[in-house]
Parts: C-alpha cells; structure tokens; sequence
C-alpha cells in the first residue's frame, strides 16, 4: 500500500485573528469526520480534517483513495474571540471534545503547522514515488506459502 496525504481546512483565520491561537480536538462518530467538518463549517468554526491518500489495486490498476490520517478526530477553533466551543458538543458528527480533566485538549499552532508541512510534501509523490520496490531491484517472498523465491521487479 502506497501513501500521500491531504488535508481539509475549511477557512483562513478569520481577520484580525491571530494564527497563535491553538486548536481544539474532538473525538468524531465512527466514520463521520466529513459530517463533523462540515457542521463546524457551517456553525462559523474553523475546521481541520486531514485525509491521506492511499493506492490500491483495482481492475484499471493502482487507485487513489482518500482515508482519515488520524480516524475520528479533527481539529477546530473559534473564527472569533467571542465564539464559543459549548455548542460543539451538539455538534452533529462530534461524539465530544477532548478533555484532559476540565481543561479541552489543544494542539499547538506550530504542531498543526508541521502535520501541514508533512501533507504538503506527500501530497507531491504518486503511486511510483511511495513504494519500496523500484524497477531492477530483488524481492524475495517471505511468509508465504512460495517462501524464499526471489524475483526481479519489472514496474511499479
């Protein structure tokens, strides 16, 4: 299975925002990190969905699909100072916002910006870039019913 990554953010800050401003995390419904980013979308919350993109086989050959990089959570934060997070617990899609005792779980500015910079990066590879076996190189079988046969790759 070959990688790359992408990421869904719903806006920029919003003007006169500071891009200091941490990010809060919520725990989503199984499979519903789409659902949640667009209802804190459209409650006015700015919202962090990261998605990786993945190759799998399929008839006409390798295949991009998209999945969660990290399944049932996204990151959001208030578009302005008086906004508050209560209503995201009502949030269709959040099963709820993490906590740690009273105080909500935030993600600094500069780690969202690192996962950003990761994205970026991987979202430039296709298919032949992320996997291990290049052409001309030796393979040999392990664990498997032809256990140590080797083989040439031909392509990707």
């Amino acid at each position: 299975m070959k990688t790359a990554l992408s990421c869904v953010v719903s806006s920029e800050p919003a003007q006169g925002e500071s891009d200091e401003q941490g990010w809060y995390v919520a725990y989503t419904q199984p499979h519903r990190e789409q659902l949640a980013h667009l209802n804190l979308t459209l409650q006015g919350f700015e919202a962090y969905f990261c998605q990786y993109k993945t190759f799998k086989k399929s008839p006409e050959g390798l295949t991009a699909v998209w999945q969660p990089m990290f399944p049932r959570y996204i990151f959001f934060r208030p578009a302005h100072a008086g906004q508050s997070i209560s209503v995201v617990h009502s949030t269709r899609g959040i099963s709820f916002v993490l906590r740690f005792g009273q105080i909500p779980a935030m993600l600094k500015p500069e780690e969202l910006q690192m996962i950003r910079a990761l994205e970026s990066a991987q979202n430039k590879v296709d298919a032949g870039e992320t996997s291990p076996f290049q052409p001309g190189i030796r393979a040999r079988l392990q664990r498997c019913g032809l256990s140590g046969l080797e083989g040439l790759v031909l392509y990707v």
